[in-house]
């Protein structure tokens, strides 16, 4: 399923032994399976959680590439047969 992101670059499934992000690292830490997207986080912190961190900074072409992987992440765990390990 992972070729369906390709076109942008977003092919690659790594599994780490650690939480994906901050934000849900007790989840992970309790088990519950988490999963991010790799990307390009140069910028990130230039608004992140500060008063400049406004709809206006959105990249709409990167919003699209991340809206697509989560959607195909869902799907792909949607379908599988296994459940996912703890």
């Amino acid at each position: 399923m992972v070729h369906v992101l390709e076109s942008v670059g977003a092919n690659l499934i790594k599994p780490v032994p650690f939480s994906p992000g901050s934000d849900i690292s007790a989840m992970s830490q309790a088990g519950v399976p988490t999963l991010g997207v790799m990307q390009d986080g140069r910028m990130y912190f230039n608004y992140h959680h500060s008063a400049a961190d406004t709809l206006d900074k959105i990249v709409p072409r990167e919003l699209r590439e991340n809206a697509a992987a989560m959607a195909v992440m869902g799907y792909a765990l949607a379908s599988t047969s296994k459940p996912l390990p703890r």
